[in-house]
């Protein structure tokens, strides 16, 4: 009698610890998800109405080493963010009123030297 109390212990115990270990899988813990982290590109420094803060020691966009972009799983809303700067562009392609396109101090065509902006696309050649 006692072998059989010590096995259905053992086999009750047996169970224990075999659930999914912490930190694997999806995690559902807040309403923001990541998308990325990225390298600022050139016109990241060049986005207008960005206002400087007062402290000269605080970083500014040219600092900015990585961008962090995430959605807002309730909203649908996008936002990029300076991982020092902390400044943040944020696009909600399901509202009317969303801030894009952002201001720029200078447009990729006047860094490249080409100087010419343009809406409209470039004119393809017709192959004959």
């Amino acid at each position: 009698m006692r072998l059989i109390g010590l096995l259905f212990a053992t086999l009750s115990l047996g169970g224990c610890g075999f659930g999914p270990e912490p930190g694997h899988g999806p995690r559902h813990g807040g309403r923001y998800l990541g998308i990325g982290i990225y390298s600022p590109g050139a016109m990241w420094q060049r986005l207008a109405g960005v206002e400087r803060a007062q402290d000269d020691a605080a970083a500014t966009l040219r600092d900015d080493e990585q961008i962090i972009v995430v959605v807002d799983s309730q909203t649908g809303e996008v936002r990029q963010c300076g991982n020092l700067s902390g400044h943040c562009i944020r696009m909600n392609p399901w509202s009317a009123q969303q801030p894009a396109p952002v201001r720029l101090s200078e447009h990729a065509a006047d860094i490249d030297g080409t100087g010419s902006v343009s809406n409209e696309a470039a004119p393809t050649a017709n192959a004959h």
